[in-house]
């Protein structure tokens, strides 16, 4: 969308570009710096925590002072006083924000400290992948001698249970050592289905830490923080700033969204950012928010519908009994929300987008030659109308 932009934009620092081809391929995280993770020869290497985020620049409101004070508080040196800090909330709050400062800000104060931060997805795939090689000694010793492990959204390995054993003799390793454990999940451990009991005890015996929707003033004081960086290159009027603040409810990655959205575009077209130019820039997203429809609700809703829990439509299930629950929650996400078929599918327990492509085509075959399941569906989208 922005590649004429950026055809410009790199002429303007060297002028012998024509042309800006973007691939999209897998990322290869560049090596630690020494001392920033001691990995055995041959190992895979866990994320690297990233430098863009710390404490400096994580705003700070009512909904995620909590989570703040306790991120800083695993960061600093010594014992720490709660061990593992498990922090939820739902997507685009600052949760990754947070685990990425606490690795940062640990390792200016202890640079031979070896940190490791993975999303419970990788933990699993990396685990499945060292049980196939049957290799499974380098996979425990790489993360249960980090002095620093944080684990993101292990809502996923929900169901998982062999990924769940392993997990949990991790947790065991790392704390029991006197290490730093750090959780983050979509929701609190009270809430997390499929997870084993043991795993829950473990999560709770430190600090939970919640971090709840931004308010008006917390939105405000990030879009103010975000124009005050862009002032180089773009002017961001204040009534501008407040619309955004007062508009865009949902979650903070989808406020810096917008406002990203709009400053890129009107350096694209060469137009000053004004009210009238946001609203039209952002007339979709601004349709969607009137809505205030989440994945998460018609979760709920189509796994009460049907009898379930909202697990079992994460799961990989394949009876017909939830497959078709599942099938239908996918539909109504793509015909209800403005979210991408990619963002869906990691909705639905990490699936493909052709997945969710399948799902769609599938009930709106089914609807044509079902009059029940066309029933169901009508029912669900006037429940989740109201």
């Amino acid at each position: 969308h922005y590649g004429d932009l950026l055809r410009r934009l790199w002429g303007q620092q060297r002028p012998g570009v024509r042309r800006v081809l973007v691939q999209a391929g897998a990322v290869v995280p560049p090596p630690p710096p020494v001392g920033r993770a001691a990995l055995p020869a041959g190992a895979s290497q866990p994320m690297p925590v990233d430098a863009r985020y710390s404490f400096d620049n994580f705003i700070v409101g009512k909904s995620n002072e909590l989570a703040y004070n306790a991120a800083l508080a695993m960061a600093e040196p010594g014992s720490p006083g709660f061990n593992p800090l498990f922090l939820h909330g739902t997507t685009g709050l600052g949760k990754t924000h947070l685990m990425h400062a606490i690795g940062n800000a640990y390792l200016a104060r202890q640079p031979q400290a070896r940190v490791a931060y993975l999303s419970a997805e990788k933990f699993m795939v990396e685990f499945l992948a060292a049980l196939r090689a049957k290799d499974t000694i380098s996979f425990k010793q790489r993360l249960r001698s980090v002095d620093l492990l944080m684990i993101d959204d292990v809502q996923f390995i929900a169901g998982k249970d062999s990924t769940q054993e392993e997990f949990f003799h991790t947790m065991n390793e790392i704390i029991g050592a006197g290490k730093r454990l750090v959780i983050t999940a979509d929701r609190s451990p009270q809430n997390l289905e499929g997870i084993q009991e043991r795993i829950l005890s473990r999560m709770v015996w430190g600090l939970v830490a919640d971090i709840n929707p931004a308010d008006y003033e917390l939105r405000y004081n990030i879009l103010h923080s975000k124009v005050a960086g862009l002032a180089r290159r773009v002017s961001v009027p204040d009534d501008v700033i407040e619309f955004l603040a007062r508009k865009i409810t949902t979650n903070v990655r989808e406020l810096e969204g917008a406002l990203n959205r709009v400053t890129a575009f009107a350096l694209l077209v060469g137009k000053p950012i004004t009210l009238e130019f946001t609203r039209e820039t952002l007339a979709d997203i601004l349709r969607a928010q009137e809505k205030k429809l989440t994945i998460d609700e018609i979760q709920r809703k189509v796994a009460d519908y049907y009898g379930l829990k909202v697990a079992d439509l994460l799961s990989e299930r394949r009876a017909r009994e939830v497959a078709r629950p599942r099938q239908i929650a996918m539909y109504l996400a793509k015909k209800m929300t403005p979210r991408s078929l990619p963002e869906i599918g990691r909705r639905f327990g990490k699936r493909d987008h052709t997945t969710v492509m399948h799902a769609v085509k599938k009930v709106e075959q089914l609807r044509a030659e079902d009059r029940e399941i066309d029933s169901d569906v009508a029912t669900l989208a006037r429940l989740l109308d109201g």
